[in-house]
Protein backbone atom coordinates (compact mmCIF):
# COMPACT_ATOMS: atom_id res chain seq x y z
CA UNK A 1 0.00 0.00 0.00
CA UNK A 2 1.21 3.66 -0.61
CA UNK A 3 2.24 5.98 1.66
CA UNK A 4 -0.60 7.93 0.93
CA UNK A 5 -2.93 5.82 1.20
CA UNK A 6 -1.79 4.74 4.86
CA UNK A 7 -1.81 8.01 5.57
CA UNK A 8 -5.39 8.54 3.80
CA UNK A 9 -6.92 5.49 6.28
CA UNK A 10 -4.90 6.10 9.19
CA UNK A 11 -5.78 10.01 9.24
CA UNK A 12 -8.93 10.13 7.44
CA UNK A 13 -11.26 6.54 8.65
CA UNK A 14 -13.13 6.33 11.34
CA UNK A 15 -12.47 10.48 12.87
CA UNK A 16 -15.32 10.37 14.74
CA UNK A 17 -16.45 8.29 17.98
CA UNK A 18 -17.74 5.13 18.01
CA UNK A 19 -20.78 6.88 19.60
CA UNK A 20 -20.78 9.33 16.68
CA UNK A 21 -21.23 7.01 14.00
CA UNK A 22 -24.79 6.70 12.55
CA UNK A 23 -26.59 3.37 12.93
CA UNK A 24 -27.80 3.22 9.07
CA UNK A 25 -28.92 -0.41 9.74
CA UNK A 26 -29.57 -2.19 6.27
CA UNK A 27 -29.59 -4.12 3.56
CA UNK A 28 -27.87 -4.05 0.47
CA UNK A 29 -26.44 -5.52 -2.82
CA UNK A 30 -23.01 -4.48 -4.94
CA UNK A 31 -22.62 -6.33 -8.24
CA UNK A 32 -20.57 -6.45 -11.04
CA UNK A 33 -22.17 -7.63 -14.76
CA UNK A 34 -19.74 -9.70 -16.46
CA UNK A 35 -21.27 -8.93 -20.23
CA UNK A 36 -21.01 -5.02 -19.54
CA UNK A 37 -18.80 -4.44 -16.94
CA UNK A 38 -21.56 -2.19 -14.94
CA UNK A 39 -20.91 -2.02 -11.77
CA UNK A 40 -23.68 -1.21 -9.10
CA UNK A 41 -25.20 -0.79 -5.24
CA UNK A 42 -28.59 -0.94 -4.30
CA UNK A 43 -29.41 -0.46 -0.67
CA UNK A 44 -33.39 -0.26 1.25
CA UNK A 45 -32.87 1.36 5.11
CA UNK A 46 -35.09 2.48 7.82
CA UNK A 47 -33.08 5.33 8.14
CA UNK A 48 -33.77 9.06 6.07
CA UNK A 49 -31.38 9.44 2.48
CA UNK A 50 -29.76 5.94 3.00
CA UNK A 51 -28.59 6.65 -0.82
CA UNK A 52 -26.63 9.65 0.59
CA UNK A 53 -24.25 7.48 2.78
CA UNK A 54 -23.88 3.58 2.04
CA UNK A 55 -23.80 3.17 -2.01
CA UNK A 56 -20.25 4.30 -3.85
CA UNK A 57 -19.32 3.38 -7.83
CA UNK A 58 -17.21 4.57 -9.94
CA UNK A 59 -16.82 3.35 -13.70
CA UNK A 60 -13.63 1.02 -13.79
CA UNK A 61 -13.01 0.92 -9.98
CA UNK A 62 -15.55 -0.96 -8.57
CA UNK A 63 -18.47 -0.31 -5.74
CA UNK A 64 -18.80 -0.02 -2.15
CA UNK A 65 -21.38 -0.87 0.25
CA UNK A 66 -20.96 0.75 3.75
CA UNK A 67 -23.62 0.40 6.70
CA UNK A 68 -24.35 -0.70 9.67
CA UNK A 69 -22.69 1.58 12.53
CA UNK A 70 -22.00 3.17 9.56
CA UNK A 71 -18.18 5.09 8.41
CA UNK A 72 -19.26 6.87 5.20
CA UNK A 73 -15.49 7.15 4.66
CA UNK A 74 -15.26 3.65 3.59
CA UNK A 75 -16.80 4.52 0.44
CA UNK A 76 -14.27 6.81 -1.32
CA UNK A 77 -11.36 5.03 0.34
CA UNK A 78 -12.50 1.82 -0.47
CA UNK A 79 -12.49 3.28 -4.58
CA UNK A 80 -9.22 5.52 -3.27
CA UNK A 81 -7.71 1.58 -2.96
CA UNK A 82 -9.10 0.64 -6.20
CA UNK A 83 -8.18 2.74 -8.26
CA UNK A 84 -4.75 2.37 -6.53
CA UNK A 85 -4.65 -1.21 -8.01
CA UNK A 86 -6.26 -3.16 -5.15
CA UNK A 87 -8.25 -6.11 -5.36
CA UNK A 88 -12.12 -5.97 -3.04
CA UNK A 89 -9.87 -8.39 -0.69
CA UNK A 90 -7.01 -6.05 -0.62
CA UNK A 91 -9.36 -3.10 0.42
CA UNK A 92 -11.59 -4.24 2.37
CA UNK A 93 -8.87 -5.66 4.56
CA UNK A 94 -6.83 -2.07 4.43
CA UNK A 95 -10.07 -0.67 5.32
CA UNK A 96 -10.78 -3.22 8.67
CA UNK A 97 -6.68 -2.85 9.63
CA UNK A 98 -7.63 0.56 10.14
CA UNK A 99 -10.52 0.40 11.76
CA UNK A 100 -10.81 0.70 15.44
CA UNK A 101 -14.10 -1.02 15.75
CA UNK A 102 -14.75 -3.07 12.91
CA UNK A 103 -16.48 -5.06 14.84
CA UNK A 104 -19.62 -2.76 13.97
CA UNK A 105 -19.16 -2.22 10.60
CA UNK A 106 -20.76 -4.15 7.36
CA UNK A 107 -18.98 -3.74 4.09
CA UNK A 108 -19.31 -4.58 1.23
CA UNK A 109 -17.15 -4.37 -2.10
CA UNK A 110 -16.82 -5.85 -5.60
CA UNK A 111 -14.01 -4.07 -7.75
CA UNK A 112 -13.77 -3.77 -11.73
CA UNK A 113 -12.82 -7.72 -12.33
CA UNK A 114 -15.97 -8.88 -10.43
CA UNK A 115 -13.45 -9.82 -7.02
CA UNK A 116 -15.72 -9.46 -4.46
CA UNK A 117 -15.19 -9.11 -0.41
CA UNK A 118 -17.56 -8.02 2.22
CA UNK A 119 -16.63 -8.23 6.48
CA UNK A 120 -19.72 -8.45 9.06
CA UNK A 121 -18.66 -7.52 12.37
CA UNK A 122 -19.54 -9.55 15.30
CA UNK A 123 -21.28 -7.15 16.94
CA UNK A 124 -23.38 -5.87 14.05
CA UNK A 125 -26.86 -6.01 15.28
CA UNK A 126 -29.05 -9.36 14.61
CA UNK A 127 -29.95 -10.87 12.39
CA UNK A 128 -27.15 -9.98 10.32
CA UNK A 129 -25.32 -11.84 7.65
CA UNK A 130 -24.39 -11.78 3.84
CA UNK A 131 -23.72 -14.58 1.16
CA UNK A 132 -21.38 -13.99 -1.61
CA UNK A 133 -21.36 -15.35 -5.10
CA UNK A 134 -19.80 -14.65 -8.69
CA UNK A 135 -19.14 -11.36 -9.34
CA UNK A 136 -21.81 -9.93 -6.11
CA UNK A 137 -22.77 -9.66 -2.69
CA UNK A 138 -25.17 -9.21 -0.26
CA UNK A 139 -25.62 -7.92 3.37
CA UNK A 140 -27.86 -7.62 5.83
CA UNK A 141 -27.79 -6.62 9.54
CA UNK A 142 -30.89 -5.78 12.00
CA UNK A 143 -33.23 -8.14 9.72
CA UNK A 144 -36.70 -9.24 10.89
CA UNK A 145 -35.48 -13.09 9.55
CA UNK A 146 -31.86 -14.35 9.31
CA UNK A 147 -33.07 -15.40 5.93
CA UNK A 148 -33.00 -12.20 4.32
CA UNK A 149 -29.62 -12.52 2.34
CA UNK A 150 -30.33 -15.77 1.16
CA UNK A 151 -33.48 -14.66 -0.49
CA UNK A 152 -31.58 -11.60 -1.74
CA UNK A 153 -28.83 -13.79 -3.52
CA UNK A 154 -31.56 -16.53 -4.95
CA UNK A 155 -33.72 -13.39 -6.67
CA UNK A 156 -30.07 -11.87 -8.07
CA UNK A 157 -28.85 -14.89 -10.02
CA UNK A 158 -32.63 -15.69 -11.19
CA UNK A 159 -33.47 -12.22 -12.21
CA UNK A 160 -33.14 -11.60 -15.89
CA UNK A 161 -31.99 -8.07 -17.42
CA UNK A 162 -29.39 -5.56 -16.73
CA UNK A 163 -27.63 -4.79 -13.83
CA UNK A 164 -30.51 -2.41 -12.54
CA UNK A 165 -33.26 -4.90 -12.65
CA UNK A 166 -31.17 -7.75 -11.23
CA UNK A 167 -30.21 -4.95 -8.65
CA UNK A 168 -34.13 -4.70 -7.63
CA UNK A 169 -35.13 -7.94 -8.30
CA UNK A 170 -32.55 -8.81 -4.99
CA UNK A 171 -33.87 -5.85 -2.79
CA UNK A 172 -37.30 -6.25 -3.61
CA UNK A 173 -36.52 -10.40 -2.87
CA UNK A 174 -35.02 -8.82 1.18
CA UNK A 175 -38.39 -6.56 1.68
CA UNK A 176 -40.75 -10.06 0.77
CA UNK A 177 -38.33 -12.01 3.29
CA UNK A 178 -39.32 -9.79 5.84
CA UNK A 179 -36.68 -7.05 6.00
CA UNK A 180 -35.43 -4.71 8.11
CA UNK A 181 -37.40 -5.71 11.55
CA UNK A 182 -38.07 -1.54 12.10
CA UNK A 183 -39.81 -1.66 9.08
CA UNK A 184 -38.83 0.74 5.92
CA UNK A 185 -37.96 4.88 5.14
CA UNK A 186 -35.68 4.96 1.85
CA UNK A 187 -33.96 3.45 -0.95
CA UNK A 188 -31.60 3.97 -3.87
CA UNK A 189 -29.50 2.51 -6.91
CA UNK A 190 -26.16 3.66 -8.24
CA UNK A 191 -25.27 2.23 -11.08
CA UNK A 192 -22.42 2.83 -13.51
CA UNK A 193 -20.26 1.62 -16.69
CA UNK A 194 -17.91 -0.40 -16.87
CA UNK A 195 -15.61 1.53 -18.78
CA UNK A 196 -15.10 5.50 -18.04
CA UNK A 197 -15.43 7.97 -20.10
CA UNK A 198 -13.70 10.68 -18.50
CA UNK A 199 -16.78 12.03 -17.82
CA UNK A 200 -18.37 10.85 -14.47
CA UNK A 201 -21.79 12.10 -15.20
CA UNK A 202 -21.96 10.07 -18.38
CA UNK A 203 -20.96 7.04 -16.40
CA UNK A 204 -23.38 7.21 -13.84
CA UNK A 205 -26.02 5.31 -15.96
CA UNK A 206 -28.92 5.25 -12.38
CA UNK A 207 -28.57 7.40 -9.44
CA UNK A 208 -31.55 7.49 -7.89
CA UNK A 209 -33.09 7.52 -4.41
CA UNK A 210 -36.36 7.85 -2.72
CA UNK A 211 -35.14 9.77 0.47
CA UNK A 212 -38.59 9.39 2.61
CA UNK A 213 -41.69 6.78 1.38
CA UNK A 214 -43.89 4.24 3.08
CA UNK A 215 -42.74 2.02 0.01
CA UNK A 216 -38.98 2.81 -0.75
CA UNK A 217 -38.71 -0.18 -2.98
CA UNK A 218 -41.63 -0.14 -4.75
CA UNK A 219 -41.02 3.67 -5.60
CA UNK A 220 -37.37 3.05 -6.44
CA UNK A 221 -38.49 0.61 -9.13
CA UNK A 222 -41.16 3.76 -10.36
CA UNK A 223 -37.90 5.99 -10.71
CA UNK A 224 -36.14 3.41 -12.71
CA UNK A 225 -38.50 2.60 -14.77
CA UNK A 226 -39.39 6.41 -15.90
CA UNK A 227 -35.32 7.06 -15.73
CA UNK A 228 -35.10 4.56 -18.55
CA UNK A 229 -38.30 6.15 -20.38
CA UNK A 230 -35.98 9.36 -20.30
CA UNK A 231 -32.91 7.82 -21.44
CA UNK A 232 -35.03 7.33 -24.86
CA UNK A 233 -35.75 11.09 -24.48
CA UNK A 234 -32.63 11.70 -24.40
CA UNK A 235 -31.32 9.37 -27.01
CA UNK A 236 -34.62 11.42 -29.11
CA UNK A 237 -32.43 14.88 -28.13
CA UNK A 238 -29.61 13.21 -29.58
CA UNK A 239 -31.01 11.97 -32.71
CA UNK A 240 -32.23 15.48 -33.08
CA UNK A 241 -28.84 17.17 -32.93
CA UNK A 242 -26.86 14.04 -35.35
CA UNK A 243 -30.31 15.44 -37.60
CA UNK A 244 -31.33 12.24 -37.68
CA UNK A 245 -35.22 12.70 -37.12
CA UNK A 246 -36.91 9.57 -37.67
CA UNK A 247 -34.51 8.12 -35.32
CA UNK A 248 -35.65 10.85 -32.89
CA UNK A 249 -39.24 10.16 -33.26
CA UNK A 250 -38.75 6.60 -32.33
CA UNK A 251 -36.87 7.66 -29.45
CA UNK A 252 -39.57 10.18 -28.39
CA UNK A 253 -42.53 7.62 -29.18
CA UNK A 254 -40.86 5.01 -27.02
CA UNK A 255 -40.55 7.00 -24.35
CA UNK A 256 -44.65 7.91 -24.15
CA UNK A 257 -45.36 4.75 -24.62
CA UNK A 258 -43.58 3.85 -21.56
CA UNK A 259 -45.13 6.74 -18.94
CA UNK A 260 -48.90 6.24 -20.02
CA UNK A 261 -49.84 8.84 -16.56
CA UNK A 262 -50.69 12.21 -17.57
CA UNK A 263 -48.88 14.52 -15.23
CA UNK A 264 -45.71 12.90 -16.99
CA UNK A 265 -46.80 12.14 -20.29
CA UNK A 266 -47.26 15.58 -20.96
CA UNK A 267 -43.49 16.28 -21.01
CA UNK A 268 -42.60 13.23 -23.35
CA UNK A 269 -45.51 13.66 -25.86
CA UNK A 270 -44.79 17.66 -26.06
CA UNK A 271 -41.00 17.17 -27.40
CA UNK A 272 -42.69 14.38 -29.41
CA UNK A 273 -44.72 16.76 -30.95
CA UNK A 274 -42.17 19.44 -31.59
CA UNK A 275 -39.97 16.72 -33.25
CA UNK A 276 -42.85 15.88 -35.39
CA UNK A 277 -43.74 19.96 -36.91
CA UNK A 278 -39.69 19.71 -37.18
CA UNK A 279 -40.15 16.30 -39.53
CA UNK A 280 -42.78 18.76 -41.58
CA UNK A 281 -45.64 16.58 -40.18
CA UNK A 282 -47.61 18.69 -38.33
CA UNK A 283 -50.78 17.11 -39.00
CA UNK A 284 -49.30 13.74 -36.62
CA UNK A 285 -48.21 16.41 -33.97
CA UNK A 286 -51.48 17.76 -33.19
CA UNK A 287 -53.13 15.14 -31.53
CA UNK A 288 -50.12 15.26 -29.24
CA UNK A 289 -49.89 19.08 -28.78
CA UNK A 290 -53.45 18.75 -27.35
CA UNK A 291 -52.62 15.78 -25.06
CA UNK A 292 -50.12 18.31 -23.55
CA UNK A 293 -52.10 20.73 -23.13
CA UNK A 294 -54.84 18.73 -21.37
CA UNK A 295 -52.19 18.28 -18.94
CA UNK A 296 -51.02 22.11 -18.29
CA UNK A 297 -52.55 25.03 -20.43
CA UNK A 298 -49.04 26.23 -19.75
CA UNK A 299 -47.53 24.19 -22.72
CA UNK A 300 -49.24 26.19 -25.02
CA UNK A 301 -47.70 29.42 -23.86
CA UNK A 302 -44.32 27.32 -24.35
CA UNK A 303 -45.43 26.85 -27.92
CA UNK A 304 -45.26 30.10 -28.69
CA UNK A 305 -41.77 30.94 -27.35
CA UNK A 306 -39.93 28.66 -28.76
CA UNK A 307 -39.58 29.91 -32.41
CA UNK A 308 -37.43 32.59 -31.12
CA UNK A 309 -35.23 29.71 -29.80
CA UNK A 310 -35.16 27.54 -33.10
CA UNK A 311 -36.94 24.99 -32.02
CA UNK A 312 -39.71 25.56 -33.88
CA UNK A 313 -40.99 27.36 -36.85
CA UNK A 314 -41.48 30.45 -37.73
CA UNK A 315 -44.78 30.36 -39.58
CA UNK A 316 -48.38 32.61 -37.86
CA UNK A 317 -49.95 29.31 -39.82
CA UNK A 318 -48.11 26.96 -38.39
CA UNK A 319 -48.35 28.35 -34.48
CA UNK A 320 -52.01 28.66 -34.99
CA UNK A 321 -52.57 25.28 -36.04
CA UNK A 322 -50.35 24.18 -33.18
CA UNK A 323 -52.03 26.21 -30.49
CA UNK A 324 -55.80 26.21 -31.61
CA UNK A 325 -55.97 29.24 -32.61
CA UNK A 326 -56.62 28.61 -36.44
Amino acid sequence: MSRTLTALLAGSLLAAPLSAQRPVHTYSIVARDSATGQLGVAVQSHWFSVGALVPWAEAGVGAVATQSFIDVSYGPLGLGLLRAGRTAPEALRGLVAADPHPEVRQVAIVDAAGNVAVHTGEMAIAEAGHRTGAGYTVQANLMLPATVPAAMARAYESARGDLAERLLAAIEAAQAEGGDIRGRQSAAILVVSGTPTGKPWLDRLFDLRVEDHPEPVKELRRLVHLARAYQHMNAGDEAVTQGDVEGALREYSTAAAMVPDAATNGEMVFWHAVALVNAGRVDESIPLFRRAFAVDANWRELVRRLPRAKQLPEDPAIMARITGRG
